[in-house]
């Protein structure tokens, strides 16, 4: 049967096909002409997907699976698909033909069909070339009805999927598919394709037709006929959908197998099936795709804690590389296939959420559900409502807080069932800590039904998480490669040993033999540290500052012997190459001298595109030494078998033990390595601190949220009444309750109470016009109701900083009394990043040269500003007024300076040394004002006064978004293409 059910599969999804042009055509057969189906077997894995066309929820099918025929499944005997099917029987009766070439007949038609097929929203011509225009207007397949409001949307898949397909093609083409091969391998054709090919390529006589055509048939019916032959003859050729038939029944099995893993999921049993409560398939995957055929203990342990089967929340804790994700992963994939809930997977950053969506999506395409990314532009607010098949999103701390709002404004949060924090520690961090802490605070106090895991190698006081997300606490000191840590003072070097008197033992004595030349210029023997294990295994060496990374990058490769040039020469010329596309023919002139050696420096100076390059390299082995700054120790994964760290310090700023042991980790990872030891540099002065740093605890995570006044407390009130969640001066205290500072705040605060806090945050709104006391209910105590400002409604919903609402809000207003359009300076500057200005310092030289490039049309924004030359110049009547204007205002004006030359070049190279600017800041800036736009875009939207800014910021963003020529932009907007055009810059690495 599983033999033949392809053949079944494909004869029918070419009936359905034709049944499909021949209602098109309006000739729609009665049920008298009509017989019953009769493949019983795809009957068995397919009854259940018959639909109405005219059903507009079925008609949204993601899988092509909606059925274009009503209940009936063959047309009339003497038709021209039954003489096909005829041809078919035949062949299958004959005794020289067995199933072997039959299925690898089949199998080749399949494997072209997805080969041919990748894309979802494929729509299929079914005419013949020389077919009417009527008909080709009509011969379509598989064009979605029209879906109606808020209904499901399955079909439009997520970009990253789409590239997954392509990449799955050009693999596929790459290695060769056996079937083809054996097909093409063969001199003469099949008697199957000489029967099929003789019916649908050569002419047929006119007598086969003669039996269904009556003679008093109008000449409209003839001509009907005609075109209904030529429409079949198409089908006949036309590949298969996307998901073609022939998969139906792997999909049916794995269906059932999903059933019984969710009634596995649901009894109190202790049985968890094949695979952790999950289908066979799953485990499959594992090893297939990853090479995981076993689990370790812990993980093991972990899965199966009655608190984890009960979907309480979870907090677990291991070393960097005990394989936390792996847990994370199958719990999720429980609550996608076995729970049919969406999940969220939040991640520190964009270059993680990248690699995360990379690894799932097969995962997505094989068990049939959607992976979606949420990190940088990417991301649909609310998300598209889908009725079957569900989401799993990944997402960036600020995006997975948008996305959480979006579902709550919306009622949809109890459709998320999970949510998964990697690096919970970064709570604790920052205003990006707070947006984090509000967002799960919204998820604990607006549903019951969704869990929430946290993860990390770095928690301190757990005690405190635990309250606050009301959670278990799993932890392991496993860690499958072990770690060796190293110190090393002067020459000589240390192990970490807690059980030594003051924490460490001697080692050894590095024995690399130096001049006095290589001495001074190497004071802290690098070279003699990199070069036992460079070229054949990986380093990185982090280093303080950015520029401390190039010089050390450079200094190494004046020592390193020519002997490593040679090692894998031809793909580091490749690295250089794509280095020089990228760079639009420009390479960094570092890179340029250390790239031959195996060597690169990697900071956030670099682009977006340079640093995916090195990556790329580095990971396969291309180049084997990264010098980096501690950021890299938190991003994507590139693990090494020795990690030096140049010196204790982040910038001036003296290590912390989170940081160190975040670092540390990179060395030693499970899979790549068998062995991992860290070096830390030190002098002689630091020692003790350095002791105290290694052998300490952990630092403590503390909640920011009102440490950060405007991004944490008042940014949240301001969504907890505008979503609704609170209006009350009561509820909204609750809610500060049951947040992460209102577990820490007995530690936390020493002057005012919470309630104090709290009061005086939400005066602080209703002062700034963004809050209004409700007249209508009681003014004062607990009953004291709140309600959102026009004002306070467009901050909120374009997610702008509460600091800089009102400041937005004169400047739009005044940019209407004389908006200048002639150029688009005027609107780059609304749409400047107010945080990034200030955060800038001009070079007065450059600022000076580029207003005597400035049009008399650009120089009447400036002057609208109060700005002019004379502010720019060194005399001292400048120096007068510069103490006049807003410092703010000159720097966002510079920044927009900046900004308006890259929208008019599209080239970073030339911009950055036009402004003597880092690429990769001019780049950040970029990114920052695109995102900032789109919040003014959305910010205007709800203010009426500003009805005219709506339409200019939606070109503009989109001009910010893609950064190229104006032409190009719609090509730029099309499902995937950036990725395909990075993944052509980038073939060249691993070939």
């Amino acid at each position: 049967m599983e033999d033949g059910c392809p053949r079944i599969r494909r004869r029918v999804s070419v009936r359905k096909r034709n049944r499909g042009n021949l209602e098109s055509l309006g000739a729609s057969p009665t049920p008298a002409e009509l017989q019953p189906a009769e493949d019983t077997e795809d009957e068995a894995a397919a009854g259940s997907r018959r639909r109405k066309t005219g059903s507009p929820e079925h008609a949204q099918e993601n899988d092509s699976e909606e059925d274009m025929f009503g209940d009936y499944d063959s047309f009339t005997e003497s038709s021209f698909l039954a003489h096909v099917d005829d041809l078919e029987q035949r062949y299958m009766q004959l005794p020289e033909c067995g199933d072997r070439d039959a299925d690898s007949g089949t199998k080749d038609l399949c494997s072209a069909g997805l080969k041919n097929n990748l894309r979802v929203t494929t729509v299929i011509n079914l005419t013949d070339p020389g077919t009417s225009e009527h008909g080709q207007k009509q011969g379509h397949l598989d064009v979605p009805a029209e879906p109606e409001p808020g209904h499901d949307l399955s079909f439009d898949v997520p970009s990253s999927q789409i590239l997954y397909f392509e990449n799955l093609q050009n693999s596929s083409e790459a290695l060769g598919d056996p079937c083809t091969k054996e097909t093409d391998g063969n001199p003469q054709k099949s008697s199957r394709e000489e029967l099929v090919s003789s019916h649908t390529e050569q002419p047929q006589p006119n007598n086969d037709f003669s039996n269904v055509r009556a003679a008093s048939e109008s000449s409209r019916r003839k001509s009907l006929k005609d075109h209904l032959k030529s429409t079949m003859t198409g089908n006949a050729r036309a590949q298969a959908p996307v998901f073609p038939r022939s998969k139906h029944l792997r999909e049916a099995l794995l269906s059932e197998e999903i059933s019984v893993a969710k009634k596995a999921i649901e009894s109190p049993s202790d049985d968890l099936g094949p695979f952790y409560s999950l289908p066979s398939k799953v485990r499959d995957l594992y090893v297939q795709l990853k090479g995981i055929k076993k689990l370790y203990d812990w993980q093991h342990t972990c899965l199966t804690l009655r608190s984890v089967q009960e979907r309480k929340n979870l907090i677990y804790s291991l070393p960097t590389s005990g394989g936390k994700t792996l847990v994370a992963e199958i719990l999720m994939l429980q609550e996608l296939l076995c729970r049919q809930k969406d999940v969220l997977m939040i991640l520190p950053y964009v270059a993680i959420v990248q690699e995360k969506i990379s690894s799932l999506s097969s995962f997505g395409i094989e068990l049939g559900f959607f992976v979606e990314e949420y990190a940088g532009s990417k991301g649909r607010f609310p998300p598209v409502k889908r009725r079957e098949k569900k989401s799993l999103y990944i997402a960036t701390i600020e995006k997975a807080h948008s996305l959480v709002n979006a579902l709550i404004e919306t009622g949809r949060l109890s459709t998320l069932g999970l949510v998964v924090v990697d690096e919970l520690h970064m709570i604790g961090e920052g205003s990006r800590g707070a947006i984090l802490e509000m967002t799960l605070a919204k998820v604990l106090y607006t549903s019951k039904t969704t869990q929430i895991i946290g993860m990390s190698a770095t928690l301190n006081n757990v005690e405190d998480l635990q309250a606050f997300l009301k959670a278990e606490y799993y932890t392991s000191q496993f860690r499958p490669v072990e770690l060796k840590e190293f110190l090393k003072v002067n020459d000589t070097i240390y192990e970490v040993d807690s059980q030594a008197a003051d924490g460490m033992t001697f080692s050894r004595l590095l024995s690399y033999k130096y001049s006095e030349a290589q001495k001074k210029m190497d004071p802290d023997r690098l070279v003699a540290l990199v070069t036992e294990v460079i070229p054949n295994y990986s380093c990185l060496v982090f280093c303080p500052s950015k520029k401390n990374c190039e010089n050390v990058a450079e200094m190494l490769c004046k020592f390193l012997s020519k002997d490593y040039l040679n090692h894998r020469e031809k793909e580091k010329c490749e690295v250089i190459k794509s280095l020089r596309n990228v760079g639009h023919g420009k390479v960094c002139p570092v890179l340029k001298r250390t790239v031959p050696f195996g060597i690169a420096y990697h900071h956030s100076g670099l682009t977006s595109d340079e640093r995916r390059l090195l990556e790329e390299a580095y990971s396969i082995g291309v180049l084997c030494l990264l010098t980096c700054t501690s950021t890299l120790a938190a991003g994507v994964n590139l693990p090494a078998r020795r990690v030096i760290l140049r010196a204790p310090y982040v910038a001036n700023t003296f290590l912390k033990r989170n940081q160190y042991k975040q670092m540390v980790g990179r060395a030693g990872r499970a899979g790549i390595d068998t062995a991992g030891e860290s070096i830390l540099l030190l002098q002689e002065k630091d020692k003790q601190q350095v002791l105290d740093l290694i052998n300490g605890p952990l630092e403590s995570c503390c909640s920011h949220l009102v440490e950060e006044f405007t991004k944490g407390i008042q940014s949240l009130f301001l969504s907890l009444i505008g979503l609704k969640i609170a209006a009350s001066l009561g509820d909204i205290y609750q809610f500060m309750n049951g947040t992460f500072f209102g577990v820490q705040q007995k530690i936390l605060l020493k002057e005012k109470s919470l309630w104090e806090i709290t009061v005086d945050a939400l005066e602080h709104l209703a002062e700034k016009g963004l809050l209004q006391k409700d007249s209508r209910g009681d003014n004062e105590g607990l009953e004291c109701h709140f309600r959102i400002t026009k004002l306070g409604q467009a901050s909120f919903k374009g997610a702008i900083d509460v600091a800089y609402c009102d400041t937005l809000y004169r400047d739009l207003k005044k940019g209407l009394e004389g908006l200048v359009l002639e150029s688009l300076l005027h609107l780059v500057y609304l749409t400047t990043p107010y945080d990034l200005a200030a955060q800038s310092e001009p070079d007065w030289m450059v600022y000076f040269r580029q207003f005597g490039q400035l049009s008399p049309a650009e120089q009447n924004v400036a002057a609208l500003l109060g700005v002019s030359e004379s502010f720019i110049g060194k005399k001292a009547a400048g120096q007068a007024i510069r103490k006049k204007v807003d410092k703010n205002v000159v720097n966002r004006l510079y920044l927009s300076f900046v900004l308006y030359s890259l929208l008019k070049e599209t080239n970073v190279w030339s911009v950055s040394e036009k402004f003597n600017l880092p690429r990769g800041y001019i780049q950040n800036l970029l990114t920052g004002a695109a995102s900032f736009s789109s919040c003014v875009l959305h910010f205007c939207e709800e203010l009426e006064e500003f009805w005219v800014y709506k339409a200019l910021l939606v070109e503009l963003t989109k001009k910010l978004t893609y950064c190229v020529k104006a032409e190009l932009i719609p090509l730029m907007e099309v499902t995937g293409v950036l990725e395909v055009l990075w993944r052509n810059r980038t073939d060249g690495i691993s070939t």
